[in-house]
């Protein structure tokens, strides 16, 4: 594993070896600045030789990938997880707020000139901002502990219409699939030919409800999340004896298609190096010569350019996690008319939500803990190390941060040699 440098002035400089960075630990030279990835910063002297460093970006609205590398071996891999709860947590907010304005309060009259679309020219949903933010976070944390270069980033433009329906083209995409229709409702029900999509007419029900597959506080009024049901089967399904899915969602596409520029201009007004975009086809092609998985920190990997590099042998997982929980109260009530809080202490017995800890010998997160003392410890892919452990037999690796680090290894030592040598080919 590299150990990543600093100078005394917080600039970054070329990694170096565990053993080196060990030895100018003994001889007190340099400081452990952060545990993961490990970095150490120079107290004094030192500025270091530098080389050109070339960081790929694979922008998506669920995954990052991330790849720094020269010409001759990449130093930084990694793999970030976005938050997908904006939308249900804003959602849920408004609900509250509603529910507030409807008390037995004084009168307050509407405003409408408050509103944060009519203020801000290039307003963006929070869902949107939030990923966008984040882009901008990963990308800034890598070139804090390397002396990046050039930025290449994977734009992405998909046709969405042209998904929906391959056939289409001219005055076809400024008229839509809701063309002559009243509203979504009258739609939905024509698409499905005024028939129930469980039962196909078998229960004999003429009551037809138009259902929404995904609840639309998350999913809203999209053609794609209704489906035409009897009534029968309406019941049925909010029995838990019907199972429906969703149609295809796209969800990602359209926020691609929103950040992409944003996110690609935003990065040439902070860095002040060479910074520019690539295309998928690209990476794919790239990623299929070489034979490596489709992984994002190998499409990474692939973006960055520097295909003849030597890999690294394990990457950084990252999990964005939200920083504060505002709802105060459970939306719940008991009996009596209390409301539960929807909070435990902020630290219990001197640990946080989220904290890394060591417990039974292994490495996990804090992903619950009650007030007695006892948590809830799992790694990053859900498994769980102990339901409920005391905190008297755990031991606190690192505090808790807005993106929890677990070190995964890549793949096979195999596939990384032979996608080198076929670049060499």
């Amino acid at each position: 594993m590299l150990a990543y440098v600093i100078n005394k002035h917080g600039k970054p400089l070329m990694p170096c070896k565990p053993q080196k960075a060990k030895k100018l630990l003994k001889q007190g030279r340099v400081k452990v600045i952060r545990r993961e990835p490990f970095t150490i910063q120079f107290l004094y002297g030192a500025s270091g030789y530098q080389q050109l460093v070339t960081l790929g970006v694979d922008a998506g609205a669920k995954y990052i990938g991330l790849s720094a590398s020269t010409e001759k071996k990449e130093l930084y891999s990694a793999e970030v997880v976005l938050r997908t709860d904006i939308t249900e947590l804003i959602s849920t907010r408004r609900e509250l707020r509603r529910a507030r304005r409807n008390h037995k309060t004084r009168y307050r009259k509407s405003r409408f000139l408050n509103r944060v679309k009519a203020k801000k020219k290039g307003w963006l949903a929070p869902s949107i901002l939030n990923r966008i933010n984040a882009h901008l976070k990963v990308v800034d944390n890598v070139c804090r502990i390397l002396p990046v270069t050039k930025i290449i980033v994977e734009t992405a433009s998909f046709d969405i219409q042209k998904i929906k329906n391959p056939e289409i083209s001219g005055v076809e995409y400024q008229q839509g699939e809701q063309l002559n229709f009243w509203n979504v409702r009258e739609y939905v029900l024509f698409r499905d030919k005024h028939e129930c999509q469980q039962c196909h007419g078998k229960s004999k029900d003429n009551v037809l409800n138009v259902h929404h597959l995904e609840s639309r506080k998350t999913g809203g009024d999209a053609p794609n999340n209704l489906i035409t049901l009897c009534e029968t089967c309406h019941k049925k399904y909010h029995e838990g004896k019907v199972k429906l899915k969703r149609g295809q969602s796209f969800k990602a596409e359209a926020f691609m298609g929103t950040m992409r520029w944003i996110f690609l201009n935003k990065l040439k007004e902070i860095y002040l190096i060479e910074v520019r975009n690539t295309f998928g086809y690209i990476t794919k092609n790239t990623r299929i010569r070489l034979g490596f998985p489709k992984e994002h920190y190998i499409d990474a990997y692939c973006i960055a350019g520097n295909v003849c590099a030597k890999r690294l042998n394990y990457y950084w997982y990252l999990k964005q996690v939200r920083k504060h929980n505002r709802q105060i109260h459970k939306l719940t009530i008991n009996k009596g008319g209390n409301r539960k809080r929807n909070q435990t202490p902020f630290e219990i017995f001197g640990y946080r939500l989220f904290d890394k800890v060591k417990c039974k010998g292994e490495v996990g997160f804090i992903f619950g803990r009650r007030a007695s003392g006892s948590f809830d410890i799992r790694r990053l892919d859900g498994t769980k190390i102990s339901a409920g452990i005391s905190y008297k037999k755990l031991e606190l690796i690192v505090k808790r941060k807005s993106y929890l680090k677990e070190r995964r290894g890549a793949v096979s030592s195999t596939q990384l040699n032979q996608g080198v040598s076929n670049a060499h080919m």
